[in-house]
């Protein structure tokens, strides 16, 4: 960055007239035209592993712009589970701009600028599956993050981190907590066995990093082990890439 743009909205200005030129003159139309911009804004850092405080912000930019530039940005995924070890698995709208129709995680979503990402998550289960804030805010477990290269659908290699949540229904509300589409993001939910999922994700019909959020879930609930998988050594080094930062 040139000197003078010494400060987080100085830089963000300065992309923001960059990318909306880029899309007013037709360039990138897969990923940036007016059709796929989002109008929400992605907190860039500059260290990022580093705190989640205002002195590590370099900039916020559009959320579909960030691919453009391999920048690491963050979300928050979420698996809702029944006792009996079911898991409410959704299938994504028809009319999602990426990965329509495949499987995902039971709520999942980008962080935007200025949430922290539990806020983001309650609010993502709110508006995606038409979860009550407050039996939200009393279940859901943080359980770490992955990281992870991520290509998406047009080519790009988009670093990403989630922020990963466990949401166990309590015994005996089986029916009362279930997911329900609410914001068009979502097909439908089904509550499926453990079974059901390893084969989808054989099939390769899970949105790729939400295949990867469930193994995760099945490692730290001892489904995948070293005993039974001979590469687990393996996949566990690749949930957490570090993408190049020390």
């Amino acid at each position: 960055f040139h000197p003078r743009l010494d400060s987080a909205k100085s830089r963000s200005e300065a992309l923001k007239t960059i990318v909306e030129g880029w899309r007013d003159g037709g360039l990138f139309p897969n990923q940036i035209s007016l059709r796929l911009w989002r109008n929400e804004l992605y907190t860039i850092y500059a260290d990022a592993f580093g705190p989640r405080t205002e002195d590590n912000i370099a900039f916020y930019l559009e959320r579909t712009a960030c691919a453009l530039f391999g920048l690491v940005t963050y979300g928050v995924h979420m698996t809702m589970y029944t006792q009996d070890w079911k898991v409410w698995v959704p299938t994504r709208a028809k009319t999602k701009q990426t990965w329509a129709l495949y499987l995902d995680n039971t709520v999942a979503g980008g962080i935007p600028h200025g949430m922290t990402a539990f806020d983001s998550l309650v609010k993502e289960c709110s508006e995606e599956a038409n979860l009550e804030e407050e039996f939200v805010k009393k279940n859901a477990r943080a359980c770490g993050a992955v990281s992870y290269f991520f290509r998406s659908e047009k080519g790009f290699l988009q670093p990403e981190v989630q922020f990963i949540y466990d949401l166990p229904v309590p015994v005996g509300q089986e029916e009362t907590y279930i997911p329900h589409p609410l914001d068009g993001e979502v097909e439908s939910f089904t509550l499926e066995t453990f079974d059901y999922v390893i084969e989808m994700m054989h099939e390769g019909r899970f949105k790729p990093n939400c295949a990867l959020v469930f193994i995760d879930f099945m490692i730290r609930h001892g489904k995948i082990t070293a005993e039974n998988e001979p590469n687990y050594l393996e996949i566990m080094s690749r949930l957490h890439g570090r993408f190049g930062y020390e």
